[in-house]
């Protein structure tokens, strides 16, 4: 999901590195926020409702490919 987003280290703001435990969960967080949106608010981001729902369902550390690198 795009916006699923890792911070970053401020000295380097380009180098990756493991989601930290703050990240994994606001990344709960925002899944579980995205179970309670709205068809409306859904059909925005060009998600379907069972799109949504399996992603809420995902665990925290189920994380995007990217932030394990």
């Amino acid at each position: 999901m795009a916006f699923l987003s890792v911070t970053r280290s401020r000295a380097c703001p380009h180098t990756r590195r493991r989601a930290s435990l703050l990240d994994l969960l606001a990344l709960g967080r925002q899944r579980r926020k995205l179970a309670r949106l709205d068809d409306a608010a859904l059909r925005d981001m060009g998600l379907t409702r069972k799109e949504a729902r399996d992603e809420s369902k995902r665990p925290v550390w189920d994380v995007p490919h990217h932030w394990i690198r």
